[in-house]
């Protein structure tokens, strides 16, 4: 089984991916265990823990920006000979008020 780590500090944010998620076509995608994280600190502490073949990572978290988390991974990717599968960075998207 595949495991993705969320990376988001807002649950409403974090619920929703998980449904995107658990309706996705994909069955790699469907049944993959999300674990989260709420901080850049705790998403390492479960990158340092945990075997992740996926990350969807906010930009904007309580202790700093997704961006240098992934350029951290992306530096022990080279070292690790592809640890990860994927390192997704997505920004909080804001959406104008309809009326």
């Amino acid at each position: 089984m595949s495991t993705i780590l969320l990376v988001e500090d807002e649950e409403l944010n974090r619920t929703l991916v998980k449904a995107v998620l658990s309706r996705s076509a994909d069955p790699t995608v469907r049944e993959a265990q999300v674990v989260d994280a709420t901080s850049l600190s705790a998403a390492r502490d479960r990158l340092a823990a945990d075997h992740i073949d996926l990350i969807l990572l906010d930009m904007n978290l309580p202790d700093g920006n997704g961006l240098t988390l992934a350029s951290e991974l992306a530096a022990v990717r080279q070292g690790a000979a592809g640890r990860l599968d994927e390192v997704l960075s997505a920004a909080r998207a804001r959406l104008a008020p309809i009326g």
